[in-house]
């Protein structure tokens, strides 16, 4: 099947790197070839005095949130119905497998990590309580076991090769470092510790990778939110 989307067509991203959800969207477009420009429009908590919202995002994004993609005059907003749209509006290479069977899988599991593994690393990073981000950090490794028990099938999360799960799974390995320095105490299986290697190992990880500087970032924001939390 030919490709609908014109080599012609521009893509960009609005998004940014410290959110989780343009990660997502930024890796799909690197793993499937989409060539496209990134408008970096940083997340509300995350924008620096004087930031101006270019007025194009703040004419398309429904709710002001990144991540947002433009394909030629079209636009979504939201990671989940991004990813599914460039599916339809590109169809090679694709990031869910042939056959109704797999490609349920995909989106299946994409889905479970969007419910259970985001909203544990969400409480680690903004826990403000030794308790309530030590039981974020046991959520999360209750996520990696049934993650291990997934690659028991394969070296992919979701058939015999990288799919929309793994784009939804990147965040967490871009940022697991920062995790552990804010309170993250579960360990990969070895089945997950080799799925990042692999996952991150592609032109696709290594594009959204964290410099050291990004993480400490990363990691500094979240204990200064700490500090101004708990100092109330």
């Amino acid at each position: 099947m030919s490709s609908v989307l014109a080599p012609e067509s521009e893509v960009a991203l609005f998004g940014h790197w410290i959110c989780p959800f343009s990660t997502r969207v930024e890796f799909a477009l690197v793993e499937r070839t989409i060539p496209f420009a990134l408008v970096d429009v940083p997340p509300t908590a995350a924008r620096p005095p004087g930031y101006v919202v270019p007025d194009e995002f703040v004419r398309h994004s429904p709710r002001g949130e990144i991540p947002m993609v433009r394909v030629g005059d079209r636009y979504r907003a939201d990671s989940l119905p991004i990813l599914a749209w460039l599916e339809e509006v590109r169809n090679e290479p694709s990031l869910v497998p042939e056959g109704a069977g797999p490609a349920g899988l995909a989106w299946e599991r994409a889905g479970w990590l969007d419910a259970n593994l985001y909203p544990a690393m969400i409480g680690i990073y903004y826990g403000t309580d030794d308790r309530l981000v030590a039981g974020a950090s046991d959520a999360l490794g209750d996520t990696l076991v049934e993650i291990d028990r997934w690659l028991g099938d394969g070296e992919w999360l979701a058939g015999e090769r990288i799919s929309v799960a793994e784009a939804v799974m990147v965040p967490f390995y871009v940022r697991r470092r920062g995790l552990e320095r804010l309170g993250l105490r579960a360990e990969l299986p070895d089945r997950v510790a080799r799925h990042e290697a692999a996952t991150m190992d592609r032109p696709a990880g290594r594009a959204v990778a964290w410099s050291g500087e990004q993480t400490e970032e990363f990691v500094g924001r979240f204990e200064r939110y700490r500090v101004s939390r708990r100092s109330r």
